[in-house]
């Protein structure tokens, strides 16, 4: 069992090419909150013992002063930066231009992870909820840091879509033990009246509004590295020349759940998540921080508590 405290890895070096614009910095209140915030806010209040934020060099000097003088006292930082040419020298390509997906992301946090830190992934501009962090620790902090007993925090299909769009979404199959089986990702994934549809390659299907989802939100053992590196090696040799070719953690998962190599452990969570797909979603999800602020859920002011 492990009692150190889990670490929070927060991917905030993609590109966000629907939102138009660097939607990790994007602010949702009228105190300038970005969704950052209320995640960072959420994992101090949970317990996390430090705060690993991948992004990119080319925003680095917005990025980095913003959220070390935010987060000054409250939680251990650490940057590293997701970059292109991080990668083995024989699959470098000079006309890339996007980064290497969610997977490498995590690949570049190899060196600021210590071995006996057990940690969750989310993405920068996605906000989960504060039950998803206390779930989470609960659970990491219970897991042997050397084990390959891996979790991710699921949300009811309902409460993950845009009333301005399709949006795409990794269905969860999972055993009776709440296993997961497979993450099988589905596209154009939209709602009618009550009832919510996905476009296949078979035209229309139903989905049941219940179904389980994952929003990107990993809890992981150190011991994901040392599959990552074989794995990302065997995605470079297929896929180096493909401009637009990316390695994403639903796929390397799946990889390594079909080899029989590793669990996961489904938890859910009932909160509303919020993200912003489309520029028209960013009122809406004004809207709700406002509530919750309201509500007292949230204080006026995340980091200067000065009411």
């Amino acid at each position: 069992m492990t009692t150190k405290k889990p670490v929070l890895v927060v991917l905030a070096a993609g590109m966000g090419s629907r939102y138009g614009g660097l939607k990790q910095l994007d602010t949702f209140s009228s105190e300038n909150d970005t969704l950052i915030d209320f995640s960072l806010y959420d994992a101090v209040q949970a317990g996390f013992g430090k705060v690993v934020f991948v992004i990119r060099n080319s925003f680095k000097s917005e990025f980095e002063p913003l959220f070390r003088t935010k987060l000054d006292q409250a939680i251990d930082i650490e940057f590293v930066y997701q970059e292109l040419d991080n990668i083995p020298t024989a699959y470098k390509d000079s006309k890339r231009t996007k980064p290497w997906g969610t997977a490498h992301a995590l690949l570049c946090t190899k060196e600021v992870i210590e071995k006996d830190e057990n940690f969750v992934v989310i993405n920068a501009d996605d906000f989960y909820g504060r039950d998803a962090y206390l779930n989470m620790v609960k659970y990491l902090t219970n897991i042997d840091p050397a084990s390959t007993q891996f979790c991710m925090m699921g949300y009811p299909l309902i409460n993950t879509i845009s009333e301005f769009g399709s949006v795409s979404r990794g269905e969860c199959f999972l055993d009776k033990n709440q296993d997961l089986i497979d993450v099988i990702e589905r596209t154009e994934i939209y709602q009618e009246g009550d009832l919510l549809y996905m476009n296949s390659e078979n035209g229309r299907k139903s989905i049941n509004k219940d179904t389980i989802v994952s929003m990107n939100y990993w809890g992981f053992t150190p011991r994901i590295f040392d599959y990552l590196d074989t794995l990302f090696e065997d995605f470079l040799e297929e896929n180096h020349q493909r401009p637009k070719a990316e390695f994403y953690i639903p796929a390397a998962v799946n990889t390594l759940l079909t080899k029989g190599e590793i669990t996961v452990k489904v938890l859910r969570s009932e909160g509303q998540w919020m993200g912003v797909t489309y520029p028209q979603d960013k009122a809406g999800v004004m809207a709700q921080i406002k509530e919750l602020k309201e509500a007292k859920i949230y204080p006026k002011h995340l980091w200067h508590h000065d009411e």
